[in-house]
């Protein structure tokens, strides 16, 4: 089939980007998610907010997020990557900017909740539109990029904290309104790029698909008819595809409630640490998501030279001993604490945190790929919920170093279902892993797979 030419080097330059303006919607992710960590000791100085209200404002972008994936990632599916794809992004800078004027708690939850939505969305959006137009060599790392920008933006949150901290009571509002800002810039520049050929094809839309194929690489191609696919989003729950759809869910989910629930209350665990200093409370807690950065980063750079499931492992694998060490420790340093965070995120950055931009958008058909990646992203919607709003409660209740137990265990589930489900699917065109049984894919090193989907 004539996406093979997708493969062509002279395709780059449009591949980049692609890959680019879709990075900037995850770095905005990354940004909009991380700020409200980074603002909350502002706001909490500002407003008389207790533990119960200060959890619902950090999770109300995470719950909007839920709905947002599982909602606007089944519309992709109906009605196009692009036209999703360019919405999505308005809900960035509309609801960006309310958050900054925001008069009352119950204001800054709405308006977190419904940019919350436009975050959830561009999680199966972006990965699904770079997947399908990256050439096969390079889709591992087209997609995992748009986990590290993921990070990126959270750094930056941290240094817009540093920078408009000066400002004074009212710096949150202005960091709150640098992601309205940065959306619009990139509303801009997406609304010049074309619809997924793949998507068209799989909706009977072969004439709009071949004429796409002709302008991006210049040569005439011929889409058979017979691509068009009937596949309903309920085959993700057929014993042809379950297992996929559990290990992706499974994976993300585990990722998601170890990593919220660290990185949303770096800043409030590490404030007793710091005497009073809320620079310091920025510096160490800046550290803690650099570090997550460069695990990004590595695993961006590892992700097709030594493959998707060896990274996994490797990753959840770290994870897990960094928290087993901080929760055997019940009298840590602040530099015991930054240490062994950065080592947790690095970890856990470098394979569940940017695979999740790879898995769930190379198992499924085209037709109901960003549908299971929108349930994907929506289950680990709840991992992240659970994160942040369980923690609070278990350090209540037993003490931050006995709490951090709790993410060591789900770690450990977490590396229980990489080893067992993981498949390989590194160098394989995206029509071939549709094609292939999940019943009888193969879960070893080499991640050769047997048989045809039925």
């Amino acid at each position: 089939m004539s996406f093979e030419h997708l493969d062509s080097p002279k395709l780059k330059r449009f591949q980049r980007k692609v890959t680019l303006l879709s990075a900037a919607g995850t770095f905005l992710d990354g940004f909009d998610l991380t700020v409200i960590a980074v603002a909350m000791p502002l706001i909490l100085n500002q407003w008389d907010i207790g533990p119960g209200l200060q959890g619902l404002i950090t999770s109300s972008a995470v719950i909007g997020s839920l709905i947002g994936a599982l909602w606007l990632g089944n519309l992709t599916d109906k009605f196009g990557r692009k036209a999703m794809y360019v919405v999505d992004l308005l809900a960035f800078v509309v609801f960006a900017a309310l958050t900054a004027f925001a008069q009352a708690p119950w204001q800054l939850i709405l308006f977190r909740f419904l940019l919350g939505i436009g975050i959830g969305a561009d999680y199966p959006i972006s990965a699904t539109l770079v997947s399908e137009f990256s050439s096969t060599k390079s889709r591992g790392k087209h997609s995992t990029s748009l986990g590290a920008m993921w990070f990126v933006g959270a750094v930056t949150a941290y240094l817009v904290g540093i920078l408009l901290v000066p400002v004074g009571p009212s710096a949150w509002r202005y960091m709150l309104m640098v992601g309205a800002v940065f959306a619009l810039i990139v509303f801009f520049f997406r609304v010049t790029l074309p619809e997924s050929p793949r998507w068209l094809a799989s909706r009977g839309r072969e004439k709009e698909a071949e004429e796409i194929m002709l302008k991006i690489t210049g040569q005439k191609v011929a889409i058979p008819l017979a691509s068009a696919s009937k596949t309903k989003f309920s085959h993700v729950f057929s014993k042809t595809l379950f297992k996929r759809t559990f290990f992706v869910c499974g994976f993300w989910f585990c990722y998601a409630v170890a990593y919220y629930g660290i990185s949303m209350y770096t800043p409030t665990i590490l404030k007793p640490f710091t005497d009073g200093s809320q620079m310091m409370v920025y510096m160490g807690s800046g550290t803690v998501s650099l570090l997550g950065l460069l695990g990004a980063i590595v695993g961006t750079n590892l992700v097709e030279r030594i493959g998707r499931r060896p990274l996994i492992i490797t990753s959840f694998t770290g994870l897990s001993i960094a928290l087993i060490i901080l929760a055997l420790n019940p009298t840590p340093t602040l530099s015991f604490l930054v240490i062994l965070f950065s080592l947790a995120v690095l970890f856990a950055n470098m394979g569940g945190g940017i695979l999740n931009f790879v898995y769930p958008t190379e198992l499924f058909p085209t037709s109901i790929r960003a549908s299971a990646s929108g349930l994907a992203t929506g289950v680990s919607r709840i991992g992240s919920i659970m994160g942040i709003l369980v923690f609070p409660n278990l350090v209540a209740a037993w003490g931050n170093s006995k709490a951090l137990w709790f993410f060591a265990v789900i770690s450990l589930i977490g590396l229980i279902i990489s080893a067992l489900l993981a498949p390989e699917t590194k160098g394989k065109r995206l029509e071939d892993l549709n094609n292939e049984s999940t019943s009888n894919f193969d879960h070893s090193p080499n991640g050769e797979n047997h048989g045809k989907m039925a």
